[in-house]
């Protein structure tokens, strides 16, 4: 086919076979040398073509995020798994801190029974057999608390003047570890009563536990109670029955004989411990 082309230095059109495309040679109106257009290309000595835009970027990206994403939800599988294991291992790490709280407590007691022939009262009253000293108070000096004994008045009642000065003062073996109150308030309470080992201001002795030690309750882990460790104020019989207790699903209880037992706890509370309060009811204890 042959080829139209204009020459750019006269301008005029000439027509030749399709043969020279891509030929140079002398114009046939002006003389000037031409190239006849068409014919392989012409590529300049040096020329390096762009390079191609590779598609490997946005795969490797999108695989980057995927792995992303799924070590994202592998962690979080793991830490659902794992962290109810860990939460049982704190819990048994507390509730065996606590049980060894509730072994110092019965220890002490039989320290103070030692030397002073009875059990400590639930208080000490005044003249009107208003509750003036916590059991928690004179069991200090047993519990390796002597300088803060020093410290308390009993020529005034708890909270005077002096007293209540203490009353912000933290005493660990008095608190148990998975309390969620105030460390100044006590878990640890008696049960007062007149068929307890704690008859109000009246001491108990040994002998007085006639169902035998190992079957009588001394002191109850009864949770977040809001009782100040140094307040003379405990449990009634009637109020045992609805505690629930720091420790998920049972109630620790140090027993007359220092033994710690954990006792089951139901919709309704412990519903076996009040025969275990009595020390002489003669009641059947599971």
């Amino acid at each position: 086919m042959p080829i139209l082309f204009t020459c750019p230095h006269c301008g005029a059109q000439t027509q030749v076979d399709e043969q020279y495309a891509g030929q140079s040679g002398p114009c046939a109106h002006c003389g000037k040398q031409v190239t006849v257009p068409g014919g392989p290309a012409v590529v300049p000595a040096g020329y390096m073509p762009p390079p191609k835009k590779s598609s490997a970027v946005p795969i490797l990206v999108g695989v980057l995020a995927a792995v992303f994403v799924g070590g994202v939800c592998i962690v979080g599988i793991l830490v659902a798994l794992l962290l109810p294991a860990v939460q049982a291992a704190r819990e048994a790490a507390r509730r065996s801190t606590c049980q060894n709280n509730m072994k110092q407590i019965a220890l002490a007691m039989y320290n103070y029974q030692d030397t002073y022939g009875t059990f400590p009262p639930a208080y000490i009253a005044d003249e009107d057999g208003k509750p003036m000293h916590s059991w928690r108070v004179l069991l200090l000096p047993y519990l390796k608390q002597k300088a803060l004994y020093s410290q308390y008045h009993f020529d005034e009642p708890w909270n005077g003047p002096n007293n209540s000065r203490l009353a912000a003062t933290i005493v660990p073996v008095y608190a148990c570890p998975s309390q969620a109150g105030p460390s100044a308030n006590t878990n640890y309470v008696v049960v007062a009563g007149q068929n307890t080992m704690f008859r109000g201001d009246q001491p108990a002795r040994v002998q007085d536990i006639r169902d035998g030690t190992s079957n009588t309750v001394m002191v109850i882990d009864a949770g977040n109670t809001g009782i100040n460790w140094l307040e003379p104020r405990d449990l009634d019989m009637n109020s045992v029955l609805s505690i629930m207790g720091p420790h998920p699903g049972v109630v620790q209880v140090v027993m007359a004989d220092g033994s710690v037992r954990a006792l089951p706890v139901g919709p309704g509370g412990t519903q076996n411990l009040q025969p275990m309060l009595t020390i002489d009811g003669g009641e059947v204890v599971p």
